[in-house]
């Protein structure tokens, strides 16, 4: 990927790779496409069936797409900016995460209590997996071996071993945990804690809860990025920031109407924010921690899950 300099409004920011944001707009039915070097959307894709969890492959190849409304997962070539499958998955899909090798996809089924395996080459549903009441956010580890499931209401992370498909812990955190992100060293994971406007700090590798982060009014997912914690207020519109060392609070930036989907560019010096009521995306700058530019995008833009290709 080349490296680019951005234009004057990110002037203070410097070099950084040429990302692009694939953000799913839920009341426009569709995908929009961001090129994050110029701040200009590129692209809109159609999706249907309200579109809500993205993830985009580790390769940049693909970005998979789920429809609650429609029961499906929308495979999208990324670079051909099209729909190439749509895989029927039943029940209601929300969160989405692809394997760091591109092998598999899983696709977590809010009504039935259970994260879809994916083959995303043959375009089929392979396998089931049982996880906790209403699954939501899901992460996986950088080396692919665990799957983490929030399970939003039975207040728990399931912890699924990807070789047997098998939940191999069930954590307790905070109450209504959405979105869940695990960082780069793949030993700790935090849950945004819709019901109790906190963040749960789990150590992976001991299956529990260390430690837990005030934050604003529904928090609704996490991105880390220079040593810090940022998650998106659904109800304050604003994305607390907290400090991944001390879990101590360090600032509350306001960004748009009803902050969804956020997530950190590889160069970690920026966060992206999607608004769903202002129909625009909040660029942070992670060093000075203000909002230094805004991107319209389509109607409703959720943009849960790992929305950016690298």
């Amino acid at each position: 990927m080349r490296a680019v300099v951005f234009a004057a409004a990110l002037a203070g920011i410097g070099v950084a790779q040429a990302e692009e944001a694939f953000v799913t707009n839920q009341l426009s039915d569709d995908l929009t496409v961001v090129d994050l070097a110029t701040s200009r959307p590129v692209a809109t894709i159609a999706i249907g069936g309200k579109p809500a969890g993205v993830a985009v492959s580790a390769d940049g190849r693909f970005a998979y797409v789920t429809s609650p409304d429609s029961k499906t997962l929308t495979v999208v070539d990324a670079a051909a900016r099209r729909v190439t499958g749509r895989i029927e998955v039943g029940g209601g899909p929300l969160g989405v995460a692809a394997a760091p090798d591109g092998g598999v996809v899983y696709v977590a089924d809010w009504y039935a209590a259970a994260i879809r395996v994916i083959d995303p080459h043959a375009q089929r549903v392979t396998a089931s997996i049982a996880v906790g009441s209403s699954p939501s956010g899901l992460a996986v580890t950088p080396d692919g071996r665990l799957l983490l499931s929030a399970d939003r209401d039975d207040d728990s992370v399931s912890v699924i071993d990807t070789a047997t498909r098998e939940r191999r812990a069930t954590i307790k955190v905070g109450s209504r945990p959405f979105g869940v992100t695990v960082d780069a060293d793949g030993r700790r994971a935090y849950t945004a804690n819709v019901g109790s406007n906190d963040v749960s700090v789990i150590d992976i590798a001991e299956a529990r809860e260390i430690g837990r982060v005030r934050v604003g009014l529904r928090p609704y997912a996490i991105a880390l990025a220079q040593g810090r914690g940022f998650v998106t207020d659904q109800y304050d519109g604003t994305v607390s920031v907290f400090d991944l060392a001390s879990l101590a609070p360090i600032k509350r930036i306001t960004v748009g109407d009803y902050p969804e989907g956020i997530a950190a560019t590889a160069d970690a010096q920026r966060i992206i924010v999607a608004n769903w009521e202002s129909n625009t995306l909040s660029i942070i700058d992670t060093a000075k921690l203000i909002v230094v530019d805004e991107i319209k995008v389509g109607n409703g833009p959720r943009a849960f899950g790992a929305f950016l290709r690298r």
